[in-house]
């Protein structure tokens, strides 16, 4: 293993994982038991790397500050909480990427803005715990992305250096955040993306197609 690279961090929702399917459920079960019709899930699936708030300005266009958001956002993670495992599973593609570093013996972990109460029991239960060799949630430092904190405790608690490491992600705030903490930056055009600048005004490094192009940037293919 060289030296240059030798961690590969990745974002979770969008780029490690397909969890849509499961956030877009919880904002509309909100919606069905107000009365509403369900929004499709291609809707809501870009406001997935914005989070509760996110969701919550998509199903009932209400923002953070005005009547009722907190109270919507509650609900929404709670909901979220008892049904985050219901369809989200690994993206297809990323499942032979993980083998291979895996067999490579290519050290990896996640750093994601999602909270630990669900980014544990999500990368539990989708087998990924005993392979990451670090796992970083939105709340385990003061600071969440695009503020580098996270990557940065990721690296010391892998025994890496940040320049040493690499950052996937699927969002603006992925590679803004890699680009502070020192770390090269790739970015996942199979994410969610969001509805800011496109991707390829985002700074990175390098825009992957697909995840096998994360194999060919390390040159362990």
């Amino acid at each position: 293993m060289t030296t240059r690279h030798a961690l590969v961090l990745f974002d979770l929702d969008g780029t490690l994982i397909d969890s849509a399917p499961d956030l877009a459920g919880a904002a509309n079960a909100m919606r069905v038991a107000r009365g509403m019709p369900a929004l499709p899930v291609s809707a809501l699936r870009p406001m997935v790397g914005a989070g509760a708030r996110g969701m919550v300005r998509l199903a009932f266009g209400v923002h953070p500050g005005e009547a009722d958001y907190d109270a919507l956002r509650t609900e929404f993670l709670d909901r979220y909480e008892r049904a985050s495992l219901v369809h989200t599973a690994l993206f297809e593609h990323v499942h032979p990427v993980l083998e291979k570093l895996d067999a490579r013996r290519r050290p990896w972990g996640i750093v994601t803005n999602k909270a630990e109460r669900f980014t544990h029991r999500i990368v539990e239960g989708l087998g990924l715990s005993q392979r990451a060799a670090v796992v970083v949630c939105g709340d385990t430092t003061p600071h969440s992305k695009p503020h580098p904190a996270p990557l940065l405790e990721a690296a010391r608690r892998a025994g890496a250096d940040a320049a040493d490491c690499v950052y996937v992600g699927d969002d603006a705030r992925d590679i803004e955040a890699g680009r502070a903490a020192g770390m090269a930056t790739l970015a996942a055009a199979w994410g969610y993306l969001g509805q800011g600048e496109p991707i390829e005004a985002w700074g990175a490094d390098a825009v992957l197609a697909e995840p096998a192009a994360l194999l060919h940037w390390l040159g362990v293919a």
